[in-house]
């Protein structure tokens, strides 16, 4: 029994009441995205609920992440939906086990630790767009069929529903912790709506959600290169976007737990997942920050509660349509509204005169690339890419060079700063060559040689007074620097001058 519960991380002291509660809360709130992202990405709603369960599933199990939820997000529906439409949906099957394929090379390759190059900032920019589109996307559900917003008693009671949903979310943790607050108020008012015969809209009014286990069968494509082109780009950024918002929501959930998931078992498990949810004609998927917080929230911290929520989908897809399709949607609303207030980063505001302009910019331009594209994955690589070129413009301003003469006349340049394509302007304004003595010593004790650019300036600036018949020594370059500069040797000429007392190219004493 031991190795059975080291085998999916269980703790054998573990609480298994809130985590099967934990997980029957989250099922419940992963139904009505399931169907909505199903039917944004053109396809049937059953293809939603399947991917939220086999995605759901696989992840829980073989996840980097105990206690995270994945399951059919609205960045794939918004990434498949013209390929759903232009060429039907076993072209998305096959498409989402490609983009299983390249996630699971991803995870081979040991690409998580990527994502130690995703800034703060940027990680406060996804996590509050993320949290204004949860915000926004419950706002349809104050409107009718037609688009139009609510009006009179229609509109005052799913306020109220929402509303009382969200004070019991709020306020039953300060009374009890004996049932998870969210599924209390699920369960509250469903009895409400259910006892007083309340008019208003409830899950089966999205879609149905009958239907039977997930038909296992290979994409029916022609298997060709034609097909492995059109598919490819699709699949691609299926699976940038997915492995994004997964190891994100996982660095946000390891916060929040204190803890540390693995990031490459992860893009490992999604992969897996995809793959499984393809032949299971499941739309694909990743992992849902909202949910995962519904489910942290919850008290979850083990994979249990993944694991019952995939299943408890599927016990309702096959069993219990009935009564799930009578669950009112004000509550699930009034539920995802406090997601989406949990989820935004309140502490991030309080940043703004704290914080270097340059990191203020990028959570804004993140947060709003998010919110106007819906386009988690490139708000993303914009952030990152400007965070990055922010960087490499104040690294490139501090390179100095502290000036002095020894007692035999030499003139020394103590660099400080790396030196790099950025700096390397800089760096060539420090030198005067012509005015310079005979002999130059030029001192990285402080610095490092970073690239290609910056063993092209030495080469120069050693050329330059080469040709004015002086003599340069490059001193106390480290191992590493020393070691590019070899390599270039093939590529370019390198004027390193041995000199005893110098000791040139010589580690620090």
């Amino acid at each position: 029994m031991k190795k059975f519960f080291s085998l999916f991380e269980f703790s054998t002291d573990v609480n298994y009441r809130i985590e099967v509660l934990a997980g029957l809360t989250v099922a419940m709130a992963l139904i009505p995205e399931a169907l909505a992202f199903a039917i944004i990405a053109g396809l049937s709603p059953l293809t939603g609920l399947y991917a939220a369960f086999v995605v759901g599933l696989v992840a829980a199990i073989l996840g980097g992440r105990p206690g995270m939820i994945s399951g059919a997000t609205g960045a794939i529906a918004v990434i498949i939906v013209s390929l759903a439409l232009s060429h039907g949906p076993e072209y998305v099957f096959a498409a989402v086990v490609l983009a299983g394929i390249l996630q699971l090379i991803a995870g081979v390759l040991k690409m998580g630790k990527l994502m130690r190059l995703v800034p703060h900032s940027v990680i406060f920019g996804f996590v509050n767009g993320l949290a204004i589109i949860i915000f926004m996307s419950q706002l349809n559900e104050f409107k009718n069929p037609a688009g139009e917003w609510l009006t009179g008693s229609a509109l005052y009671i799913l306020l109220g529903l929402v509303l009382l949903t969200m004070l019991i979310i709020w306020g039953l943790p300060k009374i009890t912790t004996a049932l998870p607050p969210s599924l209390a108020a699920i369960l509250i008012i469903f009895g409400i709506v259910a006892f007083f015969g309340i008019d208003t809209r409830t899950v089966g009014d999205i879609a149905s959600i009958q239907g039977g286990f997930p038909p296992f069968h290979i994409p029916q494509v022609p298997f060709t290169m034609a097909t492995f082109m059109l598919i490819l780009p699709y699949a691609a950024i299926m699976a940038a976007v997915g492995l994004i918002e997964s190891l994100l929501t996982l660095n946000i959930i390891d916060e929040i737990t204190e803890t540390r998931g693995r990031s490459n078992k992860e893009a490992m498990a999604q992969g897996t997942a995809n793959v499984m949810s393809g032949f299971f004609s499941g739309m694909g998927g990743c992992a849902m920050l909202g949910q995962s917080l519904i489910n942290v929230s919850s008290g979850s911290r083990t994979r249990i509660s993944g694991i019952v929520a995939a299943l408890m989908l599927l016990v309702f897809i096959m069993f219990g349509a009935g009564v799930i399709e009578l669950l009112p949607m004000a509550a699930l609303t009034g539920l995802m509204i406090m997601v989406a207030i949990g989820t935004f980063e309140w502490a991030s505001l309080k940043t703004f005169n704290r914080m270097p302009k340059s990191d203020i910019l990028v959570m804004v331009l993140v947060t709003l690339v998010t919110v106007i594209l819906h386009n988690l994955a490139l708000a993303v690589i914009i952030g990152v890419i400007i965070a990055a070129l922010v960087f490499a413009w104040d690294n490139a301003t501090r390179i100095r060079a502290r000036k002095r003469w020894d007692e035999n006349g030499a003139k020394h340049y103590e660099i400080y700063g790396p030196l790099f394509f950025g700096s390397v302007s800089v760096f060539n304004d420090k030198f005067d060559v012509l005015n310079d003595p005979d002999e130059v010593v030029i001192n990285f004790r402080e610095s490092r040689v970073v690239d290609m650019s910056a063993i092209e300036a030495l080469n120069k600036i050693t050329e330059r007074y080469h040709k004015n018949g002086k003599r340069v020594h490059l001193t106390h370059l480290s191992r590493d620097c020393r070691k590019l500069l070899q390599n270039a040797d093939a590529i370019i000429e390198v004027n390193i001058l041995e000199d005893p007392t110098y000791k040139i190219v010589s580690d620090a004493v």
